[in-house]
């Protein structure tokens, strides 16, 4: 599994808040162009997002489903991309001194012909599409330190 950490200038509560935003994953998550439509019952275990990530033409329309909700420690999710596959995205929060979090994004292929295609090269991809997604975490999480 593929690990990146950052630590984030916000509370555990503030970070989570927005991994609980479904609406704003196509701000933060690389690769995911567009949000479809997020189930209202997000991030409870066996909601979705409906996301279309890749460019367009070639963007493909799937689903990602929470496995895990423990706020505001942990969220672990099935990320669909069919054809191309499915991962498993874990992310752990834990608080580091006063009003600041570590996170942890692990992510790993768990179906499909990119479980098959794993070498170096996707690691260094994804560990640096992951390290951009978690600055990107970082921007959203404490432009809303205000706001709380």
């Amino acid at each position: 599994m593929a690990i990146v950490e950052k630590v984030i200038d916000a509370p555990p509560q503030q970070v989570f808040d927005v991994l609980a935003d479904g609406w704003t994953y196509s701000d933060w998550v690389v690769g995911t162009a567009h949000m479809r439509d997020v189930d209202d019952a997000w991030p409870r275990v066996g909601s979705q997002l409906h996301h279309r990530a890749g460019p367009w033409p070639l963007s493909l329309q799937d689903a990602s489903t929470v496995l895990v909700c423990e706020p505001p420690h942990r969220l672990v999710l099935k990320a669909g991309l069919w054809p191309a596959g499915e991962a498993i995205v874990a992310f752990t929060l834990e608080p580091v001194g006063a009003g600041a979090t570590r996170v942890r994004l692990g992510e790993d292929f768990a179906a499909g012909p990119l479980r098959w295609v794993h070498n170096k090269v996707n690691d260094l991809v994804l560990h640096r599409r992951n390290r951009e997604t978690l600055a990107r975490l970082a921007d959203i999480a404490t432009r809303q330190k205000g706001a709380s």
